[in-house]
């Protein structure tokens, strides 16, 4: 097998926004993972309805159709 073919394989650290973190191995570069949902607080894995609004697109659409409503 060639050497220095694949990508390094190394412990980087995975931060929720909910303050959730763990550590983990990846390829990507970087120490640390940013994301914005987490098995923590994700409404699949809690039960409890929750409203994900990213980058304001639920502001956007009822904006867009306010229009519409009576």
């Amino acid at each position: 097998m060639k050497s220095d073919l694949h990508p390094g394989y190394k412990v980087i650290t995975v931060s929720c926004a909910c303050g959730e973190s763990y550590q983990t191995r990846s390829t990507q570069a970087g120490d640390v993972l940013k994301t914005e949902i987490c098995s923590k607080c994700h409404p699949f894995y809690t039960g409890q309805q929750k409203l994900v609004d990213t980058a304001g697109r639920v502001d956007k659409y009822m904006k867009k159709y306010k229009k519409f409503q009576a």
